[in-house]
């Protein structure tokens, strides 16, 4: 809020002075008929000055604004983040209820009802920009996976990961949560 009021009274300062100097310029043209090459040297150099000033004013006002768009964006994406971690404990939930469904219930109205909250759930969720990792069979990557268990088998190469114990989800371009895995030694 105070960069905002310090952004005003910048663009205030410069309007003045963009006014101070077409004035002045104004001036000098009329009185240039009258007046020699020489005296108007001072008026020039201040029409430099203060366009100059301008200039570096109109510079500080676009970089404060780019950084208040920037940390806007962030702030944004900070709270995002929070709530969206809250929300995947009961994605998990809808997934360990809908994998405990029977094959004979399956045609039931209320699961294919929880199935339609799902489906919802996670379209939202991908429109939002999260996004599943789906690490199984992929390279062990730390910044990625939360390893809890190594095993040792022989049809998998070394640091894959066997299974994915907990599903790992990323917000646009960082990690909303880490996959829990398996990795094979």
């Amino acid at each position: 809020m105070e960069d905002k009021k310090k952004v005003d009274e910048a663009m205030e300062q410069t309007e003045e002075i963009v006014e101070e100097t077409v004035e002045e310029k104004d001036e000098t043209q009329t009185e240039e008929a009258s007046v020699e090459e020489t005296s108007k040297d001072p008026k020039d150099q201040k029409i430099q000055e203060l366009t100059d000033k301008y200039q570096r004013l109109m510079a500080e006002f676009e970089n404060a604004r780019k950084r208040m768009t920037k940390e806007s964006i962030q702030k944004y994406d900070m709270g995002a983040k929070d709530v969206l971690e809250k929300l995947l404990p009961v994605v998990d939930n809808f997934e360990r209820g809908l994998s405990a469904v029977s094959e004979e219930e399956k045609d039931s109205p209320f699961v294919q009802g929880i199935e339609a909250i799902y489906k919802q759930l996670m379209t939202t969720l991908e429109g939002i920009g999260v996004t599943p990792m789906n690490a199984e069979g992929k390279e062990f990557d730390p910044n990625l996976h939360n390893a809890v268990m190594h095993i040792e088998d022989e049809s998998l190469e070394e640091n894959v990961v066997a299974e994915e114990l907990q599903k790992g989800y990323m917000y646009k371009e960082t990690v909303l949560r880490h996959s829990m895995v398996k990795v094979a030694n």
